[in-house]
This record gives structure tokens, sequence and C-alpha cells, in this order.
């Protein structure tokens, strides 16, 4: 039996599959991988929670970054592993994709918003750091670019950032007791394009794996759970996942 088929194997027999997804999907579609040698992180320092409250220079550094596009957090299309998870999504084979990424293409594949557990945020709108509102990017673009003017909240005057858990930001409480939930609860753990370095995310792996699931790594380069893992494939997810997705 070939890897494919025993990946399409622990599929079809899953009752409830929880899929965890990094940056090795996005990078599929274009997005860098922020992290990795080569990586934006090593080219451009990022910004810390702490840099960007108490200064005003590093809020509007980060607003140049967003709008000027260096970051390519957003404006990729799905490939075929975020359709092939949205597949899994709408057979109800899973009803949650835990993911570290903030490009929201999972949405755009088609999977329901409510059912993305993002632990890192989402780079596609800004929320205000007090009051937790809303705003859209093209809005507050118009103003930073138009009058240079750095985003506050219109609703409470607050400091507006993206959505994003930036270093040094805490982890969201109510996207890490769900994907905990989602870890516990399945019969197979789906890793895929994450290298399982960045915690505490990447201990929901162990904590499926010691509650019974079966774990399953797909991913392009080694990771350090892969001598834990039922299966590992060192492939791309966008050739590999389709074909072990049933079709129906």
């Amino acid at each position: 039996m070939t890897q494919v088929e025993t990946l399409a194997t622990l599929i079809a027999e899953a009752g409830r599959i929880a899929i965890f997804t990094g940056a090795g999907i996005s990078t599929e579609s274009g997005i860098p991988d922020f992290r990795s040698p080569g990586g934006i992180w090593s080219r451009i320092k990022p910004i810390t929670i702490q840099d960007f409250v108490a200064s005003e220079a590093m809020r509007r550094e980060a607003w140049n970054r967003v709008f000027s596009g260096v970051m390519k957090w957003t404006g990729a299309q799905p490939n075929a592993g975020h359709y092939a998870i949205a597949r899994l999504v709408a057979l109800g084979k899973s009803r949650a994709v835990i993911t570290q990424n903030v490009d929201n293409l999972h949405q755009h594949s088609g999977v329901p918003a409510d059912r993305v557990i993002e632990l890192h945020g989402n780079a596609t709108y800004a929320k205000c750091l007090d009051c937790g509102e809303r705003h859209e990017l093209e809005i507050l673009k118009q103003s930073f670019l138009g009058a240079g003017e750095i985003p506050t909240c219109r609703r409470c005057h607050g400091l507006v950032k993206t959505a994003t858990i930036s270093f040094g930001q805490a982890m969201p409480v109510e996207e890490m007791a769900r994907a905990r939930e989602e870890a516990l609860a399945c019969d197979l753990f789906l890793v895929l394009g994450s290298s399982l370095t960045v915690y505490p995310a990447a201990g929901f792996p162990v904590m499926a794996q010691r509650n019974g699931a079966k774990l399953v790594i797909l991913n392009r380069e080694p990771t350090d759970q892969d001598d834990r893992a039922d299966l590992v494939i060192h492939e791309a997810i966008g050739s590999v996942l389709p074909a072990a997705v049933p079709t129906n």
C-alpha cells in the first residue's frame, strides 16, 4: 500500500478528523514562510505588540508594511490542498480547521468562517486593541495613505492593528480552548504544512495522540514529531491530500 493509499484509508476510517495547518499549505499558494531561512522574518525585524503600543513610529512602520504589501499576507488564492480540506469539512469528516495561518485562504476555499480556528489571527482585517471593534483594511488604507493618519478606533479611539497575533501578544483564549476541544475529540489528527516548532500550538498533536487519536504529518520537511506519528509524508500537500480525500 502506498503512503497516499494509507492516508486515504485513515481518512475513510476516521469518525472525526482534527485538521491542523501551518505555513506549508500556504506556500503552495505563493505566500512566504515567515520563520524558515530566507523567510520574511529573516529579512524584516518583527514589531512586537509592546513596541506597537508604546511607539507611534512603530505603529506607522507596521501600517506601512501592511499597505505596501511587503508582508505578502493577503491576495493569494487557495490551492488544491485548501480545497481538499474544505471537502473534508463539507463531508462532515472534520468539524473545524485549526490553523496557524493568517491569510484567510481556508475561508476563501469554502470552509465556513465559524469552522476555522485561527490561532494566530487574521491579516485581512483589523481590530481595536481596546474594544475589539472590527475595521476593514480598505477604509483604513484610504486615510493612512491619503492623509497619513495612523488608524484609531471609530468607536472608542483606541489603537487599531491588523487582527493578527503579534510577537509578545497573548494567544487568543477562545481559539486555544476550541483547538484543545478538537484535539481531544478527534480520532485522527492531521497535520498539514506545519514544522511543529511553535508552541503552545505544536502541543495539540501530542495531546490528541495521547488521548488515543492517530497522528498523520504531511509536510515537505521533517518535523520534531515525525518519530511519534503513525504516518509521515514528506511531499506537497496539494498533490497528496486531494488524492486521499473522498469525492463524495
